[in-house]
């Protein structure tokens, strides 16, 4: 069984700790195995590459290395919150910030 998670792909995220601390992006995979995040623009890392017929230059490459989803927390109308989980009207279970107490889409 998947383990429920506190974000998903698509959320804007902010980072809480680490060398990347403060910094905010969309997350753009989960790995749940490992419970690590790729988050748009943060944890930048340098990939030496080989010339290929994608790359034919090669050279030296900045991608995003994955995050640890403990140090990420959802950001909502601007503020990063902590995130619960509730039924609403429908009986369908949505993710709702423990700040302002608004669902979130």
């Amino acid at each position: 069984m998947q383990q429920k998670l506190h974000i998903k792909v698509g959320d804007t995220v902010k980072v809480i700790s680490g060398e990347s601390n403060g910094q905010e992006g969309s997350i753009l995979s989960i790995d749940r195995e490992k419970k690590r995040a790729t988050v748009e623009g943060v944890n930048l890392m340098k990939k030496h590459q080989k010339p290929n017929a994608a790359n034919p230059e090669g050279g030296i490459l900045e991608t995003e290395a994955g995050i640890h989803i403990s140090n990420l927390m959802v950001v909502h109308n601007g503020e990063a919150s902590r995130i619960g989980r509730k039924a609403d009207k429908d009986g369908k279970i949505v993710r709702y910030s423990k700040k302002s107490g608004e669902e979130i889409k």
